[in-house]
């Protein structure tokens, strides 16, 4: 059994999950695709910076445009590394294209 908190709505609820997946404590439908997802295949959305030039700040603030499976979180942290974006930049303007494969973008989330 494994207790988790689920973070899909403002209640925080505190969820069983079995071996078979079977979850408990939930107080709503989405906790239970929550607890079974999270043990599963959990996914994050994740958020940074990278450089940026020409811009009245040094770095731009991005994040994935969906949830990415968290086991490659520290594979799209060293993606980051290598970019540099050239201002001017929109908030949701593409930065990296795909993501370690998942078909998921970096955006910008703010205009620069």
């Amino acid at each position: 059994m494994t207790t988790i908190i689920c973070t899909v709505c403002p209640k925080g609820c505190h969820l069983n999950v079995d071996e078979n997946f079977n979850v408990t404590g939930h107080e709503c439908k989405r906790g239970i695709e929550y607890g079974r997802d999270e043990l599963q295949n959990p996914v994050r959305v994740v958020t940074s910076t990278v450089r940026i030039t020409g811009a009245i700040h040094r770095r731009l603030p991005v994040k994935t445009a969906a949830p990415i499976p968290k086991s490659l979180i520290d594979d799209a942290m060293l993606l980051l590394e290598r970019v540099e974006a050239a201002a001017p930049v929109k908030v949701g303007d593409i930065i990296i294209e795909d993501i370690c494969d998942t078909g998921v973008p970096f955006v910008a989330s703010r205009s620069m």
